[in-house]
């Protein structure tokens, strides 16, 4: 029999929303940050593995593209895992396979063997630092959900902040093989310590409370759980088809304006310094206007942003509208993990978020090779710019039906 607050004996302190929760979150957000590097680092490495190995954009793109989706198909068995044994163990494998994955790149000598341990370690191993990471901390917050879902979050865009330069430093400095072989010792070393950290899971109890929140919600909607699923996930590859353009080509896009790669990787890095401010605003907003709201007003901004891009591409407007990007996106997938809290059992939480992060980085992977494959028909990003309007502009056509739909529910109370 479950254990209750009836038959469990003396009942525990509520662990929710407490000094331990919001240190838990610390730990969170410095693991997501050191292994959020398996996002960022093709990205700024792809001009000089282009160079090295003679290939085509597009082609030089296909680490980023298996990374993403390595990060997909992974978000979703390590968040099952962190459903049944709790965050730490997959924590721990992702490590594993992050650190032999960058030692691998090291010695790579063949495209392909860099776009196979992107693939199937790389990706694999970072996603355990992003979806079931977010996952995780939901259930240890209920008052401040949002913002500590947005704060986990945060941590990959930290990642995203610190890690351009010192990748491309290093690059410089000593060869992209020997930057990944370093990359991949820090991250053994600093990692294993971290999940240790993590290994306490919520109380059964509290997790039961949860489900009949989520329960009493689903039962209010006027679609089903499943209709929402595909519709999350259809809206997250469309967002992230659009996210990407950016944040995947800016370094070679600044490069093909005579800029030079170090001046995209200063871009990158404020794009996604940015999106840590806009993703911790967002949390605050989603604890006062839900998920679906949320995601919304950030999927109008992110048009926005890109609408810029066609106009503008002197120096110090790229500067600026990269920032702007940065401001307007970063709140947009974590609100899909805050959606699925809403709406789904607290058990089900590492799978779901996991299918969500899988369709978002699915959108990614196939917005990284779209944007270099229209960038070799074209000689131009100006289409692929255009092409991640139209995605976004489904993502907003998707949330806006959602939002309409579910009026007549109780779609934006917090839930425990």
């Amino acid at each position: 029999m479950i254990p209750t607050r009836a038959t469990a004996g003396p009942a525990e302190p509520d662990p929710t929303d407490t000094a331990k929760a919001w240190l838990r979150l610390s730990v969170a957000v410095l693991t997501s940050t050191i292994g959020g590097v398996g996002m960022w680092s093709v990205v700024v490495a792809l001009p000089t593995i282009q160079t090295d190995f003679g290939v085509a954009r597009a082609d030089a793109s296909l680490p980023y593209t298996l990374a993403m989706l390595g990060f997909a198909g992974g978000g979703v068995i390590m968040g099952r895992l962190a459903d049944r044994f709790g965050i730490a163990l997959p924590l721990a494998l992702g490590t594993l396979a992050l650190g032999l994955g960058y030692l691998a790149v090291g010695q790579a000598s063949t495209l392909w063997q860099v776009a196979l341990a992107h693939g199937l370690l790389i990706g694999v191993g970072c996603s355990v630092s992003f979806g079931p990471l977010m996952a995780d901390m939901s259930h240890w917050f209920v008052r401040r959900r949002g913002i500590a879902v947005a704060i986990a979050a945060s941590g990959n865009y930290l990642a995203g902040t610190i890690w351009p330069p010192v990748v491309q430093h290093f690059i410089a400095a000593s060869g992209w093989r020997a930057t990944h072989t370093g990359i991949g010792l820090f991250l053994l070393v600093t990692m294993l310590p971290l999940a240790y950290l993590l290994r306490r899971r919520m109380p059964v109890h509290h997790t039961e409370v949860a489900v009949q929140s989520a329960a009493l919600r689903q039962a209010a909607l006027p679609y089903s759980p499943a209709t929402l699923q595909v519709l999350l996930c259809i809206a997250g590859i469309a967002c992230c088809v659009a996210m990407s353009m950016p944040q995947v080509h800016i370094v070679a896009y600044c490069g093909d304006l005579g800029y030079g790669v170090a001046r995209g990787a200063d871009m990158l890095s404020l794009m996604l310094g940015f999106g840590i401010v806009s993703r911790i605003v967002s949390g605050f907003i989603a604890d006062r206007i839900g998920g679906v709201r949320t995601l919304l007003l950030g999927s109008v901004l992110q048009g926005t942003a890109l609408f810029l891009y066609l106009f503008f591409d002197g120096l110090t407007s790229l500067y600026v509208i990269s920032a702007l990007f940065g401001l307007f996106q970063g709140g947009i997938v974590p609100s899909y993990a805050i959606i699925v809290r809403e709406y789904f059992p607290p058990k089900e939480a590492g799978t779901r978020v996991g299918l969500v992060m899988l369709a978002t980085l699915l959108g990614m992977a196939l917005g990284g090779w779209m944007a270099g494959a229209i960038f070799d028909s074209t000689g131009s990003y100006q289409a692929a710019f255009l092409n991640g309007l139209g995605w976004n502009l489904l993502n907003m056509s998707i949330m806006t039906w959602l939002l309409l739909r579910s009026r007549r529910g109780p779609a934006f109370a917090p839930s425990v």
